[in-house]
């Protein structure tokens, strides 16, 4: 008896999940595709094909499954570039792989670069910290790596590893919004100039 109590759990954790998955599923696309402040709750349980009671069973609020869903995807996202940077063999290795994912990982997750370069900018302090924090990683990482370069590499020497970092946040992040604004960018080229600016291949 007391295994099948335990099968019953386990196949109503399951449903819970999927459900909870279909709803933030739902929110991804609306937030990305129309906007935070145009998506109702309304309408994501619509397309979620749930009830608003299932959606604060899991949320508390819309601006709750936002931040849910920065902190979620915005991290696997950041998680995956930091992951692909650390595959370099040297700092300016390790500085374009950085860049060229987090450009690529943009492109290929628009609506997560969305949520997390466009539509949580300003929405709340709450917010806020959470797109500051997820940013901050991958600044921090761009830092360290300047940091280690300033005695042996010369394009390196003066420059500030703090204000270094959050530039190619902002550089990247401006370049991104814009691009995902005017279709039509390509990825590659583009990841590729960002490089050429703060990473540079050295002549010969």
């Amino acid at each position: 008896m007391v295994g099948a109590a335990h099968v019953g759990v386990q196949r109503r954790d399951v449903r819970q999940e999927r459900r909870r998955g279909r709803i933030a599923d739902a929110a991804l696309h609306l937030f990305a595709t129309r906007g935070y402040n145009v998506t109702s709750v309304d309408e994501i349980v619509a397309r979620a094909k749930t009830s608003k009671s299932g959606f604060y069973e899991f949320f508390s609020s819309k601006e709750d499954c936002f931040r849910e869903l920065l902190t979620q995807e915005g991290g696997a996202l950041i998680r995956e570039v930091l992951d692909d940077a650390a595959t370099g063999h040297n700092h300016r290795e390790r500085l374009r792989l950085g860049i060229s994912r987090f450009v690529r990982s943009c492109f290929e997750r628009s609506s997560v670069a969305r949520l997390l370069i466009v539509e949580s900018v300003g929405l709340s302090a709450a917010v806020d910290q959470v797109r500051h924090e997820l940013e901050s990683r991958f600044a921090d990482a761009v830092a360290e790596e300047v940091r280690h370069a300033l005695i042996h590499d010369p394009f390196y020497a003066d420059k500030d590893p703090q204000v270094f970092g959050r530039a190619v946040v902002g550089a990247v992040n401006d370049a991104v919004t814009y691009f995902l604004t005017h279709p039509g960018a390509d990825a590659e080229s583009l990841a590729e100039s960002l490089c050429g600016i703060f990473a540079p291949v050295p002549a010969g």
